[in-house]
């Protein structure tokens, strides 16, 4: 052992040597290295966090999220209503402990100025099935979501700290909250933000018993049972939605519960985008090791009589790998050290640009297990493309080697296969990344295209939240709103204003079932379910969306006139095909419910709710004024600048209720941009990645055609002594580099293809096999290893041929 250290020794320091000694290689290898080994490093970073890293709580793998499902008509998750989650905590065996939540923004007014802040409504379990443990106070009693019991609320350290002034006697402190005052009973420790990111306090829902079964807004959470599995906690579940559906005499009777493991919910749908990024930095590192290896097979030509001399001298052919294998693993290791800065650099940009709504992103940091990536795949990348060079330079032919004298060496056919060979699979790989980055910028720009079948320009929205114990009656309600919009249409610069829900293009709050009378539901089938809105009459106009038949709601549909509705032009289809639906009578809820037959007065066009990328889907329209709603949406459209409104609109807001918080400010434009973060974030970075690949695959076609030319020098001297035209070298050393990148082109087509099918389900009305995409970025890549080889072959066509015949 102490024999095998010294060597390791002595090959470190020599290794050291050369490096020093070739300093502009070493910079150009350790560049290459440090672009992909920090490009790893930061992906992993986020990665490790959102995906690796186990969630905060207790034995995360005991929680279940737990929600109703309808495949008939394509709801795959579905909330709870009261009933169901009382039915469910009633009949259930198989968790130990169950709640339910359902996210909410508080107004509080304890500040000078009123402010909203994200919160959650929960029943008294809610803390016990996560078994979390406040750092201050206590947190729910088993009754405190019992009818009559006072309003008690828990908060988050952030709130604590910058609301509260830290206070260490915070617990029996008062705090008023949606016009309530309730008691503060624990403060949450740092980092705990359940079930959202921004949460900043839990309050408790009082459970009171429910008159039907609706609205659907909770979510259940649940910890099962020691031994229990989720395929068990699935089978009771649909157990229990079966009886509720027996009992009720329910038509819905796909509607089943299911659950699904908390980690899943939380980070399932950020997991196919961070592993196809993943994948992309991987290939960025396997072709930047494949030009590193380039780089060393030509430095290794250079050094076969050094390689002959140790071997004529007694080392052995291991010996000789190990002391090229040392070289190539220095060279990774300081190339990981300058990618680990760069790594810290890129984690810093990615949180930067990257969308607020990637899950557990505020947990991203580099740890141990981060560091210990980065330093094993400094190591495996230092094997790898050192591996290649250590072999070439061990089979070193000594009395071919030796009888050069003084001569440099020359390329052997094995030398420059390998080389090739490496030149074809940096194509490969570059076509695969750029084929996936080429996709989904088309279907980014699909995305961006689709119409969200409004005009959104000039548009002002801001969130409001009326307080139930201030506004106890819907007539208050419906009063503070008229009063609200006709002051802000009174406003100079204000084009027109309306209240609603909901607000495109991602912010469907309510959904509900319906029936229409001339088209009851088919016996056994389940009552559909669409995003039901409450607007104000000019919701239509301040939007810009159409009109397709019909009228728009007016001021006189209001409460003690007859119900109306308007419906969008996907239920008009699909409900009443070429009927006329105007004047046809539709019901919200089943239609055996107690709410009464509304009168269809107007189809408009479909407005999207749940996404721009998501299919149309119906969607009924219910007035405001016969059916008032405290949490609304104000959306103003100007004639020019909107964000200019904002601080006229606040003061009329607060000149009729001073307590009032305006929240969540955004233009429409904004909200545009907000709802396709996501894909413009995975987008941006693959793009990114891909074109490092092309620049690394270029610089590599590079490099092996300008090394051939030096190599062919002799061979190019005597084709033009003989009379060989420029135009012939040019041709012979560009019709090398065609002939490779025609190899990995190909290759990279089917490797393309069988990638990019993986992450089909993250494109956008594009098929992963788009033969428009890949013919481009083929051509594309052939013509920039064209490009590549032509400067190598032009400088060739200068060697002069008496020069060159002396070469050798």
């Amino acid at each position: 052992m102490e024999i095998n250290m010294e060597k390791f020794f002595q090959d470190f320091r020599y290794a050291f040597r050369i490096l020093i000694k070739n300093p502009g290689i070493t910079a150009i290898a350790v560049l290459a290295l440090a672009l992909g080994i920090g490009a790893n490093t930061a992906i992993f970073t986020i990665v490790n966090s959102v995906l690796i890293r186990p969630l905060p709580f207790s034995e995360p793998d005991g929680l279940l999220l737990t929600y109703a499902t309808d495949p008939s008509i394509g709801q795959e998750r579905i909330p709870f209503c009261v009933a169901d989650f009382l039915d469910w905590r009633a009949q259930n065996h198989i968790f130990e402990k169950i709640a339910a939540f359902s996210d909410n923004r508080f107004a509080y007014t304890g500040g000078d100025v009123p402010e909203q802040f994200a919160g959650a409504w929960v029943t008294a379990d809610f803390f016990e099935v996560l078994a979390q443990q406040p750092e201050i106070g206590r947190t729910f009693l088993p009754d405190e979501d019992q009818p009559g019991r006072a309003p008690v609320v828990v908060v988050s350290h952030s709130f604590w700290q910058r609301k509260l002034g830290a206070d260490p006697n915070v617990v029996g402190r008062q705090i008023t909250l949606n016009n309530n005052p309730f008691s503060i009973v624990g403060v949450m420790p740092p980092g705990f933000a359940f079930p959202g990111q921004d949460i900043a306090l839990w309050a408790v829902e009082r459970l009171d018993p429910p008159s039907r079964r609706g609205p659907f807004y909770m979510w259940g959470i649940g910890r099962l049972v020691p031994g229990a599995t989720l395929a068990q906690a699935r089978a009771e579940m649909d157990s229990i939605a079966q009886r509720i559906q027996q009992e009720t005499h329910s038509t819905q009777n796909d509607v089943t519960f299911t659950a699904i493991g908390l980690t899943e919910r939380m980070v399932g749908d950020a997991r196919p985008a961070l592993l196809v990024l993943m994948a992309a930095v991987i290939l960025v590192l396997l072709i930047a090791s494949a030009n590193v290896a380039n780089l060393l097979l030509a430095k290794a030509t250079a050094r076969e009589k050094e390689m002959a001399i140790r071997k004529a001298l007694g080392a052995s052919r291991a010996r000789l790998i190990g002391q090229m294998l040392t070289e190539s693993v220095l060279l990774a290791v300081i190339g990981g050290a300058v990618g680990l800065l760069l790594a810290q650099w890129g984690v810093d940009a990615l949180l930067a640009l990257g969308p607020d709504d990637i899950p557990r992103i505020s947990e991203v940091r580099i740890d141990g297990r981060v560091l210990g990536f980065t330093f094993l795949i400094s190591m495996l990348s230092g094997v790898i493309f050192g591996l290649a060079p250590a072999l070439q330079s061990s089979r070193v032919n000594l009395n071919e080697a030796l009888k050069e004298g003084g001569r440099s060496g020359s390329e052997g056919f094995r030398n420059r296969r390998m080389r090739n060979l490496l030149v074809v699979a940096e194509i490969a790989m570059s076509l695969v990344l750029l084929v996936s980055a080429g996709l989904m910028i088309r279907s980014f720009i699909k995305l961006q295209n689709v119409s969200p079948g409004f005009n959104a320009g000039n548009i002002l929205t801001m969130q409001l939240s009326l307080p139930r114990s201030k506004y106890t009656t819907p007539a208050q309600t419906a009063a503070f709103y008229q009063q609200l919009l006709s002051k802000v249409e009174a406003l100079p610069g204000a084009e027109s204003a309306a209240i609603s829900i909901s607000l495109p293009p991602n912010g469907l709050e309510v959904s509900d079932n319906f029936s229409i009378e001339e088209h009851p539901t088919p016996a056994g089938a389940s009552d559909p379910q669409a995003p039901v809105v409450f607007i104000s009459p000019k919701y239509f106009t301040t939007l810009g969306a159409p009109l397709l038949a019909g009228r728009y709601f007016t001021d006189n549909d209001r409460d003690g006139t007859p119900p109306v509705v308007i419906i969008n032009d996907t239920m008009a289809r699909q409900y009443f095909g070429e009927e006329d639906p105007i004047g046809k009578r539709f019901k919200e809820g089943v239609a055996s419910g107690d709410n009464p037959w509304m009168e269809i007065v107007g189809v408009v066009g479909n407005v999207k709710y749940t996404g721009l990328e998501a299919k149309e889907e119906p969607a009924f329209y219910i007035p405001h004024l016969q059916n008032p709603i405290r949490f609304m949406h104000l959306i103003v459209r100007a004639t020019s600048n909107p964000g200019a409104l904002l601080p006229a609109i606040r003061s009329e807001v607060w000149s009729l209720d001073k307590d009032l918080p305006v929240a969540r400010v955004r233009t429409m434009d904004q909200l545009l941009s907000e709802s396709v973060a996501q894909p413009r974030f995975r987008t941006l970075l693959l793009a990114v990645f891909a074109a490092v690949a092309l620049l690394l695959a270029t610089v590599g076609i590079y490099g092996v055609m300008s090394y051939s030319v030096t190599q062919r020098t002799h061979e190019i001297g005597i084709r033009m002594a003989l009379g060989a035209n420029p135009g012939e070298i040019v041709k012979m050393v560009v019709s090398q580099g065609l002939k490779l990148a025609l190899i990995g082109a190909g290759v990279g087509l089917i490797g393309a293809y069988v990638a990019t099918r993986l992450f089909e389900n993250l494109l956008f009305d594009v098929s992963a096999t788009d033969p428009m995409t890949f013919a481009f970025i083929s051509v594309l890549l052939i013509a920039t290893a064209l490009l590549a080889s032509y400067i190598p072959a032009r400088r060739a066509t200068k060697v002069d041929p008496m020069a060159a015949l002396r070469y050798e």
